[in-house]
């Protein structure tokens, strides 16, 4: 299709000029400038500013729950696929580490409506998530003396932190952040506490 191209085009400048100036210091003229389109050729794909900030973390969100779907939904004893998970999670943050660090810049500039929207879909993802602690902890696989809701609170505020400290040519990659946060996760949930 002709016109992906051009969306794609707008999404990467958009995301490129919020990480370095922020989303309030970011002018769409300087967007469709970027991208070398016009505001019509724009405002053909997405509706405001508001749209593209919108879709810069929805796009990562969409591809990060396809993933889990797919590993939660998986072969494989429980331990592993919530391992699994773990790892998938903070790697395609630190992949997507600009995404990330825009939308929790950002998020409180959105539209109240949207605001909802993407709460509610991130929602979604930490459900889904928490659903795979839960069987863990229902088998006795994984102890239960944290709540599941809790534990998945606790994990996703280290996961939503990276932006903050993690560099791409920092002394570890995504992969090896992700395997070391998802060794503490299942590390802190220990054996099935079956006698307590």
């Amino acid at each position: 299709m002709k016109e992906e191209p051009v969306r794609q085009r707008l999404l990467a400048e958009a995301t490129r000029l919020f990480a370095a100036r922020g989303f309030e210091g970011t002018s769409v003229q300087e967007i469709v400038q970027a991208a070398g389109v016009t505001k019509g050729a724009m405002y053909h794909y997405f509706d405001s500013k508001d749209d593209l900030l919108h879709e810069i973390y929805a796009r990562l969100l969409r591809m990060q729950m396809d993933r889990l779907t797919r590993i939660a939904d998986g072969p494989g004893p429980v331990r592993e696929r919530l391992h699994r998970a773990a790892a998938d999670v903070v790697e395609t943050t630190t992949a997507n580490l600009d995404d990330s660090k825009i939308f929790f810049r950002s998020m409180h500039l959105l539209a109240t409506e949207k605001q909802k929207t993407v709460r509610a879909e991130r929602r979604r993802y930490h459900e889904r998530f928490r659903d795979l602690v839960a069987e863990g902890q229902r088998t006795g696989v994984l102890s239960a003396r944290v709540p599941a809701e809790l534990v998945v609170d606790y994990f996703f505020g280290s996961v939503h932190h990276l932006g903050t400290w993690f560099h791409a040519d920092g002394p570890l990659t995504g992969a090896q952040v992700g395997k070391h946060f998802a060794d503490l996760l299942l590390n802190s949930l220990g054996a099935g506490d079956a006698g307590e």
